[in-house]
Formats: C-alpha cells, sequence, structure tokens
C-alpha cells in the first residue's frame, strides 16, 4: 500500500515532536518534513505536494490560515489543524466539518482524526477537501467583523461578556488579562490577535501590554519623550509606551 506522505508545520519544536512520536506507529505513514513557521510550509507544500499537512494555526507573522490563502485552498491537501483554544476558528471549522487537534492534543481524538484524513486520501476526495477548505476561509472571512462579546472559559463554564463592559486588557504571557471592575478574566488569546478584532473607536492600544476601553479613560497626562499617564474611571493608572502614544495623540486631535 502507498504511503501517506505527511508534513507537520508548528512553531513549537515538543509540538512537532509530539505529533512525530504518535506517527510512528502508523505503518502507512511517512513525514517528509518538519516547517517552523509558515513561510517555510508555503515553500514545503509546494515543494513535496504532502498528501496530508498537520498544520498550527497560531505562529508569528504567516499563521496557518495565511498558508492556506498562499497556496489556496483548491489546491491545498488534506489538513488537520492544531490549535490552542481559539473561538474565531473553532467556528468556523464547526462550519466547513473540518478536523482539529486542540493542545494538549488528546491521544483518542489524534487518532480519530487522523483516521477520517486517512480514508479521505484513500477515497481521493480531493474535491470534497478543497470544498471544505474554500467554506472554512468564506466563514473566517465572515467572522473578521468587530468583537460584540469574548467567550471565557472559567471553573468548568463558558462566560459571555460584552466587550463594553471592559475596562481594560493586559498581557499575561500566553495569555491576556481581562479587566472588569473589581474582576477580571484569563483569555487564551494574544495582544495583537485580539486587538485587530476590536473596535479601534472603542479601544485603543496604547502599550505592548495594554488596550483601554476609550469610555473609560478619566485622564491623560502628558509625561516625558512624549508617554502619556493614563487614568481610568476606576483610577487606574496605565503608562502608555512610546511607540504607542501617537495614537494618543491622534485620539486628543480628535476630540
Amino acid at each position: 500500500m502507498e504511503k501517506i506522505r505527511v508534513l507537520i508545520v508548528d512553531d513549537e519544536p515538543l509540538a512537532r515532536e509530539g505529533i512525530q512520536m504518535r506517527l510512528k506507529g502508523e505503518p502507512d505513514i511517512e513525514v517528509i518534513g518538519e516547517c517552523r513557521n509558515g513561510r517555510e510550509a508555503v515553500t514545503a507544500i509546494l515543494r513535496e505536494a504532502p498528501d496530508l499537512v498537520f498544520l498550527d494555526i497560531q505562529m508569528p507573522r504567516m499563521d496557518g490560515f495565511a498558508v492556506i490563502d498562499a497556496i489556496g485552498a483548491k489546491c491545498m491537501p488534506q489538513v488537520i489543524f492544531v490549535t490552542a483554544y481559539d473561538e474565531h476558528a473553532l467556528r468556523a471549522f464547526a462550519v466547513s466539518a473540518l478536523d482539529y487537534l486542540l493542545k494538549p492534543i488528546d491521544g483518542e481524538r489524534f487518532i480519530e482524526a487522523l483516521g477520517r484524513a486517512r480514508a479521505r486520501i484513500r477515497g481521493n476526495n480531493l474535491a470534497v477537501i478543497a470544498a471544505q477548505l474554500q467554506q472554512m476561509m468564506a466563514a473566517l472571512k465572515a467572522e473578521k467583523e468587530y468583537l460584540e462579546r469574548l467567550s471565557i472559559k472559567s471553573a468548568g463554564r463558558i462566560l459571555f461578556l460584552p466587550v463594553d463592559e471592559i475596562d481594560w486588557i493586559e498581557a499575561a504571557d500566553n495569555y491576556v488579562q481581562v479587566h472588569v471592575g473589581k474582576t477580571s478574566h484569563l483569555l487564551l488569546a494574544t495582544m495583537n490577535s485580539l486587538e485587530s478584532r476590536l473596535n479601534p473607536q472603542r479601544f485603543l492600544r496604547i502599550h505592548r501590554s495594554a488596550i483601554i476601553n476609550l469610555n473609560r479613560i478619566k485622564e491623560l497626562q502628558p509625561m516625558f519623550h512624549g508617554e502619556y499617564r493614563v487614568i481610568l474611571r476606576d483610577n487606574t493608572q496605565l503608562t502608555s509606551g512610546r511607540s504607542y502614544s501617537k495614537n494618543l495623540q491622534k485620539l486628543l486631535q480628535n476630540l
């Protein structure tokens, strides 16, 4: 039986190693390469034409969706997406019925996803694969509208938080801390991804580690080198980063 040629794409070495280890017990699978980022993935897919790609979504500069855009949905091989929790992405997968694996990867789910991919590849359902990818990309583009609420997983439940209730957002390693009055919530997301989905008429990035709700600003105090002390209604005091001060200056010009 001809082997299924697999490419692994993930910016985390341990994640790539984990997928490699899981595939070693599959006699009909041949791992033809690993890629550390989106650019390497595009080059490898075009050059090697793999049958199956394990594709990480959250990669810097060029993420998994940008890889599909670069290759084209019609030309992509079978894909199993690998992702940390991402509400935006999971809704798109649900629409298109594509397979995804949540980190940390569950062994049983891995086997199920691989089995479905194997069946599609052996059945030569290339048109079905292309249609699913096109449907997913369309769903993603439709989701590009600004967020009106956040879904936050906490203590076994999901909290739906209207974004208008947010005072400010703070970077916290691989998470963000969403501050709402006297409470705060951890959300698995990057500052860049969240900033891109918040309405810039309502939210402003003032530091690499801080996004504020414009309606919560009480006072701005100019400081050295064009920086500002930002005081919110609850008397939280934040300092703007030098490279973000122009955002506040534009705000002042528009008042």
